[in-house]
């Protein structure tokens, strides 16, 4: 069973959901919301696989930042954003800070199904025409000769060299320790790392950090 949370700040759209959803292919809706900080507190009570969460919910805090704080306190689950703004600005800043997918509200109903199977098992889910935007964007760029800026290319050189300690295996106190900076701080860099690379959990980070060539001993 996937075990799925509810927000949206509109009762009716979340009775909706969750008579739609629920013991339909699998899913099991064990919990709603109506705003971010009720999200987070109830996420962290209920421990659902994928959150399905809105972003405009002027009362309360809004799913945008209810996201990223989520995706801190509890990195394992898939945030699956549904909501009704077709803009590449929400789009991106989405991805940014870890949501697993980006699904309109007017999409058919077994997309909606399909997206949260997709995020359940680990995988990416973007609505059809916003891969194609984001595939046309970064084809422009190649054929236009600009820069094409990675995850990586995004790291400060203090946050490359904490994601090099952590992929092999040393704890935060003792990064701290090596590089004579607070606990608290490696705590802050770390958390910007996992954030920038879209990492949730370390196993992803040491597979990353060995494709980049990072994992040198010496």
């Amino acid at each position: 069973m996937i075990k799925l949370m509810i927000c949206d700040d509109h009762a009716v759209v979340r009775s909706g959901l969750s008579m739609l959803l629920h013991g339909r292919n699998g899913i099991e809706v064990i919990g709603e919301a109506s705003e971010g900080d009720e999200a987070i507190v109830l996420a962290q009570q209920i421990h659902p696989d994928v959150v399905l969460m809105d972003l405009s919910m002027p009362h309360g805090k809004d799913g945008m930042t209810a996201t990223s704080e989520l995706k801190k306190l509890m990195p394992d689950v898939a945030i699956l954003i549904l909501t009704m703004h077709d803009d590449d600005e929400y789009l991106f800043r989405a991805i940014q800070i870890g949501a697993s997918g980006y699904i309109l509200k007017n999409a058919p109903h077994d997309e909606l199904i399909s997206a949260i199977q997709s995020v359940a098992m680990g995988d990416a889910y973007l609505y059809p025409t916003a891969t194609k935007r984001l595939m046309g964007e970064y084809l422009d760029r190649l054929r236009n000769g600009a820069e094409v800026v990675t995850p990586y290319d995004t790291l400060s050189e203090r946050e490359r060299e904490i994601l090099g300690w952590l992929a092999k295996g040393y704890t935060n106190k003792e990064i701290a320790e090596n590089l004579f900076i607070s606990v608290k701080t490696v705590e802050s860099h770390r958390s910007n790392v996992m954030d920038k690379l879209g990492l949730k959990t370390r196993p992803e980070l040491i597979k990353f950090a060995l494709k980049k060539g990072l994992l040198n001993f010496e």
